[in-house]
């Protein structure tokens, strides 16, 4: 547990949103990893994306053992 207080700067900074992404649109190198057809990926608060994973269920786990704030995005 961090000492840090939650401003809502703060919060900002943590929220990462999760949303789900077509296989076919990312890059082949990472398709060829991938034998699904769709999957979950998280962005930090300006879009950029820091991870993929295979549900959403695991998206948000992932943020929340990396004291993330996760928030769907459709």
């Amino acid at each position: 547990m961090t000492n840090e207080i939650d401003t809502p700067d703060r919060m900002t900074e943590r929220t990462v949103y999760v949303r789900q992404v077509a296989t076919a649109d990312l890059p082949q190198e990472v398709r060829d990893q991938i034998d699904q057809a769709t999957i979950y990926a998280i962005h930090t608060n300006t879009g950029e994306r820091i991870a993929l994973v295979a549900d959403r269920a695991t998206a948000f786990i992932v943020a929340r053992q990396n004291e993330m704030a996760p928030v769907s995005v459709h």
